[in-house]
Order: C-alpha cells, then sequence, then structure tokens
C-alpha cells in the first residue's frame, strides 16, 4: 500500500488558494461551503484526471483560536489546507513542470520526505510525503 503524499500549508487567502490549484495546477472546484455554527468554510477539489468521487482536498479555517493565533504567528494567515495524494514524486513532478517555484528540493526528515514551494501569490506551501510508522 502507497505512503500518503501530503500539502499541508498556510495562507492569507482562501480564494487565493483555490485560485492557485484551479489556475494554475488545473483542479477542479467541487465544493464550497461556509458552516456558520462553526464559522469554517470547507472547499473540496479534484486533482486531473482524477475520478468524479475522489475530492481529495480539504481547506477550513483552524479549529480553534489557539491554532488561529499559531497560524497567524507562523505565516500571517488563517487559513489551513490538506490535500491527501498518492504518490509524492509524481506531484513534485507535476508541480515543478508546471512552474511552480520550489524553494527547497525534496529532503528526507525523520517523519517523511517533504519538498517546500511557493504559491503565486508567495505563499509557502509544504508538500510531504509521511514516513510509515515503526
Amino acid at each position: 500500500m502507497p505512503r500518503l503524499a501530503h500539502i499541508a500549508l498556510v495562507v492569507r487567502d482562501y480564494d487565493d488558494a483555490i485560485a492557485f490549484y484551479r489556475d494554475k495546477l488545473g483542479f477542479t472546484l467541487v465544493a464550497d461551503e461556509y458552516q456558520p455554527e462553526q464559522d469554517k468554510r470547507w472547499v473540496l477539489i479534484r486533482p486531473p484526471g482524477a475520478p468524479e468521487h475522489a475530492t481529495t482536498l480539504l481547506l477550513a479555517r483552524a479549529a480553534t483560536p489557539d491554532q488561529e493565533r499559531f497560524i497567524g504567528d507562523q505565516a500571517g494567515g488563517r487559513v489551513f489546507l490538506f490535500l491527501a495524494t498518492d504518490d509524492f514524486d509524481r506531484d513534485f513532478a507535476a508541480y515543478a513542470a508546471a512552474g511552480v517555484e520550489f524553494i527547497r528540493p525534496p529532503q528526507v526528515q525523520p517523519y517523511g520526505k517533504v519538498a517546500v514551494f511557493l504559491d503565486l501569490y508567495g505563499n509557502r506551501w509544504d508538500l510531504i510525503e509521511f514516513a510509515e510508522p515503526g
């Protein structure tokens, strides 16, 4: 079973993040819903070529005020995005071919493989393939 490659990031604006994936990387916006009772906006998008049911991106505000402060302190923003995919090397190559600027090439860390890139708006993203436990 392949390990999952994940993207986790902090950005200043939801619409910037959506535009980056839609316009630069060819993802399709599937759903965009604000839930006032949780004060969260959830966004699902689908990678190019993926089956219709394969929405893999979940975008939402931080779940707690403590997380909001942490995110703000770290990157001046309040958006967290998590993308589950199945192939780090394929995604790295596709993003690089699309002109994504990697500010740190893939490196192996104790928690897995990671590369860092910037989107069109200068937001910093981490492409991570988590190591299998054990």
